[in-house]
């Protein structure tokens, strides 16, 4: 192998526990009175507002891009009566499942990164991913310089599952398909477009959007359930 894409949301940052499940620990941390589905309805929703609107600006770290998601989450349940609270309790159960995000994602970095510094001693790594146009920013207040090139939904105009957003990663990597590992959380999103370039894959299996257990994992070449198993798959022979 000479290069490794990686996958951001989802891999790196939690350990394939799907961003739903974590902010929905946030919320039961707030102990906020409404059920997991009536949260789904808001989560959905907060996510096709900010596909849609440029809400979140390319200097935006990950701390400000989740005051605003789950601001629009809240604006969500107030606003279709599903939950009563008053400004400041809304201010407060932003601010609380922010902050709860935020932890989240710095205790998993704390194991992911020095992983990442030795794999860039060895392999090109590449970042391949569906965001908002301020992964630079979050990659900076988080220290992950460890990437040569980043491939960003948001900017280059192509989105997973489309292949089309691997191949311009093949292309930063300047390496063929057969040189490459993939490694992603979401096997439609992820490892099946790579696959179909002819990458090599590891799907980094975990709690996903639904409970539901794949039948066909076929294109998964490897499948592991910790981001820290890839330290041994690729740095074993290192030394």
């Amino acid at each position: 192998m000479q290069a490794i894409l990686f996958d951001y949301g989802g891999t790196l940052d939690t350990n394939a526990v799907h961003w739903f499940n974590v902010l929905w620990g946030g919320f039961r941390q707030m102990k906020a009175p409404f059920s997991k589905d009536h949260f789904r309805e808001a989560y959905v929703y907060a996510e096709r507002r900010l596909a849609q609107a440029p809400l979140i600006q390319p200097s935006d770290d990950f701390y400000s891009l989740l005051l605003k998601k789950v601001r629009i989450e809240v604006d969500y349940l107030i606003e279709h009566d599903i939950w009563e609270a008053t400004v400041a309790e809304q201010s407060a159960m932003v601010r609380g499942v922010a902050d709860y995000g935020n932890a989240y994602v710095h205790r998993n970095l704390e194991r992911v990164r020095p992983i990442l510094k030795r794999l860039s001693q060895h392999y090109n790594l590449i970042l391949v991913t569906n965001f908002y146009g301020n992964i630079q920013a979050v990659l900076a207040a988080y220290d992950l310089n460890f990437f040569s090139q980043i491939v960003e939904s948001a900017v280059v105009g192509v989105r997973k599952p489309d292949p089309r957003i691997y191949a311009l990663g093949l292309e930063a990597a300047a390496c063929a398909a057969e040189d490459v590992v993939v490694i992603g959380d979401s096997y439609e999103k992820d490892i099946l477009p790579a696959k179909f370039l002819g990458c090599h894959t590891i799907w980094l299996k975990g709690e996903g959007w639904t409970k539901e257990e794949r039948q066909d994992n076929g294109a998964a070449d490897v499948i592991i359930e910790d981001i820290t198993a890839i330290e041994h798959l690729l740095l074993s022979d290192k030394g």
